[in-house]
């Protein structure tokens, strides 16, 4: 098999805009936040009985998890990733429906987003905070940013691939030759 058929398929192209417009969204947000709205002088913004948006740095993987405050250790995380994303891109190349390269392309945008932050500030941004209070109960979610929620976005794509693949044939599937 050639590095070509690794690198590019019937859904690549479409799968890598998805990954650049997620990425561009998030980073997008986060720049305005920091630097236009300066989130980090705000404290906690109400947007709703339920939506806050608040600023913190996860210096970790997902929800905090292996939190990495050194040099090598940013490091390994960000060689991880980038291990990641070069299997997600072959996989990509290899997809056969156009919802596979979507969920991909989320996932590996979302993906690009988090890692130029902990390349630009040491740290993923975080800021929306999703949260439920009553008089007799409180759940508060992982504070997370879109990039996260993109990744989101493209796992539940591709479960939903996985578990329905056969209830529906795809008319966005690539022809065999």
């Amino acid at each position: 098999m050639s590095l070509k058929a690794y690198l590019y398929g019937p859904f690549t192209r479409l799968g890598l805009i998805v990954a650049a417009i997620s990425c561009a969204i998030d980073q997008a947000a986060k720049l305005w936040l920091l630097y236009a709205f300066d989130l980090a002088n705000r404290g906690i913004v109400h947007l709703t009985p339920f939506l806050d948006i608040v600023l913190t740095w996860n210096i970790g993987i997902s929800y905090g998890w292996f939190p990495q405050e050194s040099d090598f250790g940013r490091f390994v995380l960000l060689a991880l990733k980038a291990a990641a994303v070069v299997v997600l891109w072959a996989w990509l190349a290899r997809a056969e429906l156009r919802l596979t390269a979507l969920s991909l392309g989320l996932i590996i945008g979302g993906a690009f987003g988090n890692a130029i932050d902990r390349l630009a500030h040491g740290a993923v941004m975080d800021f929306v905070l999703f949260h439920i209070t009553t008089p007799s109960f409180r759940f508060t979610w992982y504070v997370f940013n879109l990039a996260d929620a993109a990744i989101v976005a493209g796992v539940i794509g591709l479960l939903y691939e996985s578990l329905f693949r056969g209830a529906a044939p795809d008319e966005g599937a690539a022809k065999a030759p």
